[in-house]
């Protein structure tokens, strides 16, 4: 991040990588990008069904983009950092000082739930005055659907960057003092982008039936974590419908965001996928977890099963790329390694 100025004082910046994220690719784009430059043809168009933080999007953002994501959290987040309307940056400016500027956000729900748990009760007080200010201009038609999502992701930046967790939320740091205290950053996301970008929040499997493209870029979850309990309460400020939570993590309920991937089907769920994708080329990410940690933590998807449900569509490559990850447990999990399994649709080759 860094600082600009304006009329009314310093304001920080952020890029799409200010995030914390169980698996985001940001360090692997080098990888990614080589094997696609390398062995592939001139890709004009990419989908990236499961986008989480929108990393590998970001580095084709000079195609038309297809991004989507089962967590809303994640498709609001796109959506500001790739959607095709356009914006206009004084008004996030401005908002993003004036919400910095606010030094009581009162009661709310965000204090009647989660005060002094992952955020001090007066951070709590702005996070909900801040969110109901973002729906109320967004409903007076004082901003659009995109400065919406912009001022949303910012909102969520902040409260990652202070969190008193270890970058997820399955658990708050009992007795951690809160000294900082939230601060937005300006998203410093592109105005004008490709008119032909679309951005969803729908079960990839359903989507692909829809869509095409000359990349269809697939990095599913590994194993059985599920995303939505890990960020909650990301996806919680994000939704803003104000459910009820529960437990010591102060969850919602979060019975229609699971995904498939996360469970025993996952193979299942990966052959249907493959079969309706209509693209030259699909690369596949999936972390072989090193068959090491808790079980949790191991892989859904054998090797055996991925290259028979690539084989049935096209040919396929497989390359790799050592890396240390980050992990919400505690397992020690050592020699991992990224592998990208590149098909070559047989249409492509005829």
């Amino acid at each position: 991040m860094c600082a600009a100025g304006t009329e009314e004082g310093l304001y920080r910046t952020s890029q799409i990588n200010n995030r914390r994220y169980l698996g985001n690719k940001y360090k692997l784009l080098p990888f990614i990008t080589r094997v696609v430059e390398e062995e592939c043809g001139a890709i004009a168009s990419v989908a990236d069904l499961f986008a989480g933080t929108g990393a590998v999007s970001s580095a084709f953002a000079n195609r038309v983009l297809v991004t989507n994501d089962l967590m809303y959290s994640n498709y609001i987040c796109n959506f500001a950092w790739f959607g095709a309307e356009p914006y206009e940056p004084r008004r996030i400016v401005d908002a993003v000082v004036r919400y910095n500027a606010l030094r009581d956000g009162g009661e709310n729900y965000m204090t009647g739930n989660f005060a002094d748990t992952y955020f001090s009760r007066a951070d709590c007080g702005k996070i909900g005055w801040i969110r109901e200010d973002i729906e109320r201009s967004y409903e007076g038609g004082e901003i659009n659907g995109r400065e919406r999502a912009i001022l949303i992701t910012a909102l969520l930046y902040a409260m990652d960057r202070i969190a008193k967790t270890c970058g997820h939320y399955d658990s708050y740091r009992r007795g951690a003092e809160f000294e900082q205290s939230l601060e937005l950053s300006v998203p410093l996301a592109a105005v004008d982008n490709n008119p032909e970008n679309r951005c969803f929040n729908e079960d990839a499997n359903e989507l692909v039936k829809r869509i095409t493209a000359d990349l269809v870029y697939i990095d599913p979850p590994y194993n059985s974590r599920q995303y939505c309990d890990t960020y909650h309460l990301l996806e919680n400020v994000a939704r803003w419908r104000k459910p009820q939570v529960f437990g010591v993590a102060k969850k919602m309920d979060r019975s229609g965001m699971k995904s498939k991937y996360c469970t025993r089907g996952a193979a299942e769920a990966l052959q249907a996928l493959i079969r309706d994708v209509r693209a030259r080329y699909i690369l596949l990410s999936y972390n072989n977890m090193a068959e090491k940690g808790n079980d949790r933590s191991n892989a859904k998807i054998s090797d055996e099963d991925i290259f028979r449900i690539l084989g049935q569509k096209g040919r396929v490559q497989v390359f790799s790329e050592g890396y240390r990850a980050f992990s919400a447990g505690k397992s020690e999990i050592t020699e991992n390694a990224e592998r990208l399994f590149l098909c070559t649709c047989f249409d492509e080759e005829r």
